[in-house]
């Protein structure tokens, strides 16, 4: 028996810069996603969360809304004239799996185009399988592994 299956649209978000109202649910985004991965928390560990925008004045922070909820964010931050670093990408987790997070990696690599950089790099831990994958959906290649991370770079 052949059934249809019945696929939703892909969730849109509306991505923007990152905004001073916006700090304490970025924060909490985050944190809750390092949470669901290494299932605690150190808070120590987190000293750019506590102010968004001075830590990542350098760089380029953005979010995205969904029915007026910040449901992903992700920022980078540049690593030399034409290269830059992808991090704190994190999406809701009652939002993973409907594309938002590829909308809001293609916007940060459009920011990056825009200001010069040619080349995006990021780092992941090497036990999350489902994000490996999806920054090697995304054209990512891996350059190497290091004490417990494997690393990316993409040519943009």
């Amino acid at each position: 028996m052949n059934r249809k299956l019945d696929l939703s649209p892909e969730l849109r978000l509306e991505i923007r810069p990152f905004q001073p109202a916006d700090q304490g649910s970025v924060r909490d985004l985050v944190l809750a996603g390092l949470e669901d991965h290494w299932g605690s928390l150190d808070l120590s560990l987190n000293p750019d969360l506590n102010d968004i925008a001075a830590a990542y004045a350098p760089g380029t922070f953005l979010v995205g809304r969904l029915a007026g909820e910040i449901a992903a964010c992700g920022a980078f931050m540049p690593r030399g004239a034409h290269r830059a670093q992808i991090v704190r990408m994190s999406v809701r987790r009652e939002n993973r799996g409907q594309g938002l997070g590829g909308q809001m990696l293609q916007a940060l690599i459009a920011a990056a185009r825009a200001r010069g950089i040619r080349e995006v790099i990021l780092e992941t831990t090497e036990t999350w399988d489902e994000v490996i994958a999806f920054y090697q959906k995304h054209g990512f290649e891996i350059t190497h592994h290091a004490d417990g991370d494997v690393y990316f770079k993409l040519n943009i």
